[in-house]
């Protein structure tokens, strides 16, 4: 593990790295004193994209905030990504910082639910709005085509609205305007961005290779819902009463029967990235709702060590 100093949003945090399985290098900021906690971003993110949560479980915690591949301070994909891949990316975080606690936000909360099958160190899990697609019929994956002949032919703001259409992320006002107006705005925003970006800032432009691999792990795990009834974690299973993606209030439903240590916490208000940071293209985020179920459900690992948890039985819903 190798650790060095660094300065992000305004936070001075350490930065180390670990190495995956298959030698890539998995690199994470670190903040805060205690039992460590790893923070997994969702899509279109980074690391610093929960830089807010961090600082507020770092006054219980050591959070680690890796950068998933693709992105930041860790190398990139390689051909056959796969959520196994995914998975042993978190594994080699988790091994390194010594970690019981994981917390994930879609894409990465089915990638934390996946690792806690296959490692026993696992016994936290906080996931807000895993995206777990119950079916295969492909309606939210069908798009990674198109996806990658626009981003192979530099269309990235064509590739961006591709990917937002596809998940079902557009809110209703976008969807009835023209698309070349969409285009327009998103290649203005990108411009903008990469002007104003300071050393370290991952920018929607180079985040946009990273969602086509997001539709394929989505495609991946469809269908996949009995799979987590195997999971031996204590898992707190969030999310906001403003359900788009539509797939996500059924997913969530679905795990919340199926998950066996589970417990459901739902905020008025938010929608799907109401974990991240609020930004350009996240408005609407407030983790400092979102931080207290979080600290309060890891705090309870000084309980679980002395061999109390939450008994099975059916999911509370606040």
């Amino acid at each position: 593990m190798n650790t060095a100093r660094a300065t992000a949003a305004g936070t001075e945090m350490s930065t180390g790295s670990a190495t995956s399985a298959d030698g890539t290098t998995i690199g994470y900021r670190q903040a805060g004193r205690g039992p460590a906690v790893v923070v997994l971003h969702g899509s279109n993110e980074s690391a610093a994209s929960h830089t807010q949560l961090a600082r507020a479980l770092a006054s219980r915690f050591t959070v680690y905030l890796p950068d998933r591949r693709g992105r930041g301070l860790s190398g990139p994909h390689r051909p056959g990504h796969s959520m196994r891949t995914e998975v042993e990316d978190l594994q080699a975080v988790v091994a390194a910082a010594g970690a019981e606690a994981v917390f994930g936000v879609s894409i990465s909360g089915l990638i934390a639910l996946q690792a806690a099958l296959v490692t026993p160190a696992i016994r936290r899990i906080a996931a807000y709005e895993p995206a777990l697609l119950l079916d295969r019929s492909g309606r939210y994956t069908s798009w990674t085509g198109r996806f990658g002949q626009q981003l192979a032919s530099g269309q990235v703001a064509d590739a961006l609205i591709t990917s937002m259409y596809g998940f079902d992320l557009a809110p209703p006002a976008l969807k009835v305007l023209p698309r070349r107006l969409l285009t327009a705005a998103t290649n203005a925003a990108m411009k903008k961005e990469d002007a104003q970006a300071s050393g370290g800032t991952v920018t929607m432009r180079q985040l946009a290779p990273t969602i086509g691999f997001e539709g394929l792990l989505l495609a991946e795990l469809a269908g996949a819902i009995g799979t987590f009834a195997d999971v031996g974690a204590e898992v707190l299973l969030m999310g906001g009463d403003m359900k788009r993606p539509a797939f996500i209030r059924p997913a969530f439903d679905a795990l919340a029967r199926t998950l066996p240590h589970c417990r459901c916490v739902e905020f008025a208000g938010l929608d799907h990235g109401g974990s991240s940071d609020p930004g350009p293209t996240n408005r609407a985020g407030q983790p400092a709702v979102v931080a207290p179920e979080v600290l309060s459900f890891f705090a309870q690992l000084t309980d679980l060590r002395r061999g109390n948890s939450m008994e099975p039985g059916q999911p509370a819903r606040t």
